[in-house]
């Protein structure tokens, strides 16, 4: 299992990306096909900064990536990408700005995580919390049909997470990445076809 650990860190060295995590994103990439030259992609929880480099380079130099984190990455973005810190749980009115300026977004994509304490129970009811955040989010600034995928560690409220999704998108999938390490107990919820509410008539 170590060997198999080191692989994909060493490759993100290798490639100059902080993170081997930037290898489930283009797992992800590769069966869902969700970025393309020109899309506005939202990524939660950016920090180290590995997908919004990786979604910067999907989009090219007429896409845009809104990234924010509670913390601040220390890779020197390209200019496709803006990265804020930025609470979920208390949008502040410049992120609020840059979310309407950009948005509606073609993606959403939420790798955020909470600190675990090793109680497993704690661990994923605080990971559902985050996963409910981005949901919130996507729901207000997703395009018609765009796409949304969300981290979230197995547990029992995984169901109810699925559940809500499946009320916004024509399809909803789950995916758990072969660069995940094995114990991991992440996995992740992919949604497809936003389903935008229409207005309702006065």
């Amino acid at each position: 299992m170590k060997e198999y650990r080191d692989h994909y860190f060493l490759k993100a060295k290798q490639e100059n990306y902080p993170a081997r995590s930037v290898y489930k994103l283009q797992e992800i990439e590769a069966k869902f096909h969700l970025l393309f030259s020109g899309a506005h992609v939202l990524d939660l929880g950016a920090c180290p900064g590995s997908w919004s480099l990786w979604a910067a380079k999907k989009v090219g130099k007429n896409g845009r990536v809104l990234a924010a984190d509670l913390h601040t990455p220390t890779v020197t973005f390209p200019p496709e990408v803006l990265f804020l810190k930025e609470d979920v749980f208390a949008i502040s009115p410049a992120f609020a700005e840059q979310l309407e300026a950009l948005g509606p977004f073609d993606l959403v994509l939420s790798d955020m995580a909470p600190k675990t304490t090793g109680t497993r129970f704690t661990d994923q009811a605080r990971s559902f919390d985050l996963a409910l955040a981005a949901l919130d989010l996507a729901k207000d600034h997703l395009k018609s049909q765009g796409s949304f995928v969300v981290k979230i560690f197995m547990g029992p409220d995984v169901p109810e997470m699925l559940s809500q999704m499946r009320k916004h998108f024509r399809s909803v999938k789950t995916f758990k990445p072969k660069s995940s390490r094995a114990e991991s107990k992440e996995t992740f919820l992919i949604g497809l076809g936003f389903l935008q509410q229409k207005p309702s008539a006065c």
